[in-house]
């Protein structure tokens, strides 16, 4: 997984076209990083994906292009290009592009 800040505040751009798709791999841009939560665009190469885990933020996930396949404890989700989906902090989540897909990750630190 890489990882690049070079996002400008202030500076209007397009999130599908600011992450570009690799080969085999996932990419991450952190675009805020803050103690309260961060917002990161990622995209995710077929059959990539992030492994079950819990996380003390609540996540917004919006699929920005393709369409992800996301396990909230233990149901699978299919979210596609347009649509988001809320991730409660502290229940087990995965995700897995069975067809490639990018999107914007927000998280905000639960209470």
């Amino acid at each position: 997984m890489t990882q690049d800040n070079s996002t400008s505040k202030g500076t209007p751009f397009n999130l599908a076209n600011h992450v570009d798709y690799a080969a085999g791999s996932v990419v991450s841009k952190t675009l805020l990083k803050k103690g309260v939560g961060n917002i990161t665009l990622f995209s995710f190469d077929a059959g990539q994906g992030l492994t079950e885990h819990t996380s003390p933020f609540d996540a917004v996930v919006h699929i920005l292009d393709g369409e992800a396949e996301i396990t909230i404890g233990g149901k699978p989700k299919k979210v596609k290009a347009g649509e988001m989906l809320i991730m409660p902090a502290h229940v087990s989540h995965a995700l897995h592009a069975a067809q490639r897909f990018k999107m914007l990750l927000i998280m905000i630190r639960s209470d």
